[in-house]
C-alpha cells in the first residue's frame, strides 16, 4: 500500500512539469519531422494559376499543384501545420502542407495578395491589391475584424515587433501607411516615392523598396518621416533579411539584379546580375544557396552567393513567391521577409 501511494504521489507531482513541457516537446517533434522529410521548394506561379513543387536535392519539379487564379505570396500559420498561399483574384487562400508539399484545400478570403501574421499571432493582415483595401482577420478563425480603405493597390507589409502596428505599402498611391492594430485606426500615411513595394522592419526603422526609383527608403516608424535613401539599383521590389542577420538582400526587379547590403551600415557589398529576368522573391537554403524567383523568365535560379554563379529550374509563368520546407527547421517566427 505504501509503495502504491508513493507511486501515485510521484506521478501526481510530475504531471504539472509534463504539461509545461508539452509545447516544447511538440515543437521538437515538429522540427524533427521537418528535418526527416524530403526538402521541397514551393514556387507560386502567378501567371498560370499553379504551384511548382521542386525536390531541392535533385532540382527537379516533382509535381504542379493547380490553384484557382493567381498565387502570389505566402504565410506560415503559427502552428506551422499549414502554408497559406495568397490566391489573389481567386479570392482564396490555397492551403498546402508545408512538410509534404501537398494540397490541403482552399479557404475563401477577399483578394489576398500579400499577407502576414502579426508577431503575437493574434491577427492575419491581408493586402487586397485589386480591391484597394487592407483586411485584418482573427488568426484563429479568419473572421474579419477591420477593413481599411487607405490607398490604391495595397502591396507589401511588415509589422512592428510589439504587434501594435502594421506597415503597408500602397503602390498606386505612392505611400506607406501605418495601421494601429490595438484600436484599429490609421496612425499615419506618408509619401515615400513612386510605386513602393517591399516592406521590412529592421533595427527600429521601416525599410521600403521604391520600385519607381532606384532606392530603399528608411522611414521613422513613429511619424512616417523619410530619414534617408539607400541606393540599390533600378526598380527595387522586395527586401529580405538573411538568417545570420548580417546581410540584407534587395531584388531589383526592373534592373535585373539582386544586391547584398550590409545589414548595419547599408553599404553595398555585391551585385548579382540576372539580366532581364526580373528577380523577385527569394529564399535561403541551409547550404547558403539563394533561391530566386525570376518573374520574367518562367524560372527559379539557385544562386551561389560566393561564386556568383547560378543554375536555373523551369517552372510556370511569372514565378513570384517561394517557400523552402527547410525553413521549418528554424526556431522562432518564419516570414517571407525574414529568411
Amino acid at each position: 500500500m505504501k509503495s502504491s501511494r508513493r507511486t501515485w504521489l510521484r506521478n501526481s507531482l510530475a504531471a504539472p512539469c509534463s504539461l509545461a513541457l508539452a509545447p516544447l516537446l511538440s515543437l521538437r517533434t515538429g522540427l524533427a519531422a521537418a528535418a526527416a522529410a524530403p526538402a521541397y521548394a514551393i514556387v507560386m506561379n502567378s501567371g498560370e494559376a499553379s504551384v511548382s513543387v521542386i525536390d531541392m536535392a535533385t532540382r527537379k519539379v516533382l509535381r504542379t499543384l493547380p490553384t484557382l487564379r493567381e498565387p502570389s505570396h505566402w504565410a506560415l500559420t503559427p502552428n506551422r501545420k499549414e502554408l497559406y498561399i495568397a490566391d489573389a483574384s481567386g479570392n482564396a487562400l490555397f492551403v498546402v502542407d508545408p512538410v509534404k508539399a501537398s494540397a490541403i484545400g482552399h479557404k475563401t478570403i477577399a483578394d489576398p495578395y500579400q499577407l502576414g501574421f502579426s508577431p503575437d499571432n493574434r491577427y492575419l493582415v491581408v493586402n487586397a491589391l485589386r480591391l484597394n483595401h487592407v483586411d485584418v482577420y482573427r488568426a484563429d478563425d479568419l473572421s474579419l475584424v477591420k477593413r481599411f480603405a487607405v490607398g490604391k493597390m495595397p502591396s507589401h507589409l511588415d509589422f512592428a515587433p510589439d504587434s501594435r502596428t502594421s506597415y503597408n505599402s500602397m503602390q498606386e498611391s505612392n505611400s506607406l501607411v501605418a495601421l494601429n492594430l490595438t484600436d484599429m485606426s490609421v496612425r499615419w500615411t506618408t509619401d515615400v516615392g513612386k510605386t513602393p513595394a517591399g516592406v521590412l522592419w529592421h533595427k527600429g526603422k521601416v525599410l521600403i523598396c521604391v520600385m519607381g526609383a532606384d532606392h530603399v527608403a528608411e522611414v521613422d516608424p513613429a511619424n512616417g518621416k523619410v530619414l534617408r535613401k539607400i541606393k540599390t539599383g533600378v526598380g527595387p521590389h522586395n527586401i529580405f533579411l538573411a538568417p545570420d542577420k548580417k546581410t540584407l538582400y534587395v531584388s531589383n526587379r526592373i534592373g535585373g539584379s539582386l544586391v547584398a547590403l550590409d545589414a548595419d551600415t547599408f553599404e553595398l557589398r555585391r551585385t548579382y546580375p540576372f539580366r532581364a529576368a526580373g528577380p523577385d522573391d527569394i529564399a535561403i537554403a541551409p547550404d547558403g544557396k539563394i533561391w530566386v524567383a525570376l518573374r520574367f523568365h518562367e524560372q527559379v535560379a539557385v544562386l551561389d552567393p560566393e561564386s556568383g554563379k547560378y543554375e536555373t529550374i523551369d517552372v510556370g509563368r511569372s514565378p513570384h513567391g517561394i517557400f523552402l520546407s527547410t525553413q521549418l527547421a528554424h526556431t522562432g517566427p518564419i516570414t517571407a521577409e525574414v529568411l
